[in-house]
């Protein structure tokens, strides 16, 4: 899967030299940058060639395929005519692999949020045309490197379900700003054997109370071009709510970082950060175990967020009710074929994977809300390698947005 590190994303081509400039323009990671278009381009001045490459990155960063980046910027062929070759050119000239032609050649869809048939969420339709003024493109352009304005009128809206919408419908802030809140999770699946039933889950999203006061200790920074890639010195522990104090945060439990699926799952929500960028909202990712070399090797590659350690595991603890959510590997992975079509969907996505660490404790996704407000949604991991709908988290977030835009509005106009 590609890498989130800047470093690797612009690689040894033209790019290389222009990374000074994208960084003082603010085009300081790799989400942001991959969604520049040709305005924002020529505002840095950026050659023709320099276009062309991020071009081509940007489709091969979609299709994890950036093993051919160099290589295909080196030809000095744009992204159309490298597209427009045959099957034996690609061969010949690049030495690009049969499985990965077919993945090359498929402009219709890129490696990005996939999700199991059996998910109730339509997918989101991906443009057959690989351009820099695209609609994928044209729904970020209010997001400039100088600033990030408001761009809650050109985020498309992606397809969530009518009772989504109906509890969104009951979302409104009052006195106290308390969230009514939302669970979620993914479907319990019969086990292969029949006599095993899926571990149940608590229908009631988690009390405020149960994770304000949490002790955490941030791993790693977010990841900006030329930072170090880990922290040497962890910070001193701090509470959770230093967290969202400020600003609105998702907050994604990870089950352990070597795992093909919570890797995927992370690349895949952190691929959306100029949304949540723009939608004011910070993505945090929370670990139970802390193995440094785990950590290495998930930050940023997989994930380019603030990475926290909740030692406690008050975090998981708070999705499974009070306790931990467990589950055994035969009995939920092997027997389990809803897990086994999530390792799957994992795996197309070109992830490795490791088996260190402790992996039996379910994960899931906290949205909370700014301040005390609460806690907007939670989704837990019923089934290994169960992702949260972004469909769903993109539409939280927006309601929170409305509802701090209609607030402020509010005490503006009554100390006027």
């Amino acid at each position: 899967m590609a890498s989130y590190a800047m470093e690797d994303f612009v690689g040894n081509g033209v790019l290389k030299g222009q990374l000074p400039k994208l960084l003082e323009e603010g085009w300081d990671d790799v989400p942001t940058l991959k969604v520049m278009n040709a305005e924002d381009m020529d505002a840095i001045n950026m050659t023709q060639q320099q276009k062309d490459a991020l071009e081509i990155r940007s489709y091969l960063h979609d299709r994890a395929l950036m093993q051919y980046a160099d290589i295909f910027e080196a030809s000095g062929k744009s992204l159309p005519e490298l597209l427009n070759l045959s099957t034996g050119d690609l061969s010949s000239q690049f030495g690009m692999k049969r499985g990965h032609m077919a993945r090359f050649k498929d402009r219709t869809s890129a490696c990005s949020d996939p999700m199991p048939k059996s998910d109730t969420l339509t997918a989101r339709n991906n443009s057959s045309i690989p351009s820099r003024n695209n609609s994928i493109y044209k729904s970020y352009t209010s997001i400039k490197s100088t600033k990030m304005q408001s761009v809650r009128s050109s985020l498309s809206r992606t397809g969530a379900n009518k009772s989504l919408e109906q509890s969104l419908a009951d979302f409104k802030i009052k006195d106290g700003y308390t969230f009514k809140g939302i669970v979620a999770a993914g479907p319990a699946v019969p086990r292969v054997c029949g006599c095993i039933q899926a571990p149940p889950v608590n229908e009631k999203v988690a009390p405020y109370s149960a994770i304000e006061n949490i002790s955490i200790q941030k791993l790693t920074p977010e990841y900006k071009i030329g930072m170090e890639r880990l922290v040497k010195t962890k910070t001193p522990p701090m509470k959770a709510l230093e967290l969202w104090r400020e600003r609105p945060a998702v907050l994604l439990c990870i089950r352990r970082p070597g795992c093909i699926m919570c890797r995927a799952e992370a690349h895949q929500l952190y691929a959306k950060k100029p949304i949540f960028d723009a939608l004011g909202i910070q993505l945090f990712a929370v670990l139970h175990e802390y193995i440094e070399s785990e950590v290495k090797d998930f930050w940023p590659r997989y994930w380019g967020g603030v990475v926290v350690y909740d030692q406690g595991m008050e975090f998981f603890k708070a999705l499974g009710g009070g306790k931990l959510l467990k589950d055994k590997f035969l009995s939920g992975f092997l027997l389990n074929p809803r897990a086994i079509a999530n390792y799957k969907r994992a795996r197309t996505l070109g992830v490795e994977q490791n088996f260190k660490g402790e992996g039996e404790i379910k994960g899931g996704l906290f949205i909370v809300g700014r301040g005390r407000s609460g806690i907007a949604y939670q989704f837990i991991e019923r089934n290994f390698g169960d992702w949260a709908p972004l469909a769903e988290a993109i539409e939280i977030c927006t309601q929170l947005q409305d509802q701090q835009q209609d607030q402020s509005e509010t005490i503006k106009t009554s100390q006027e």
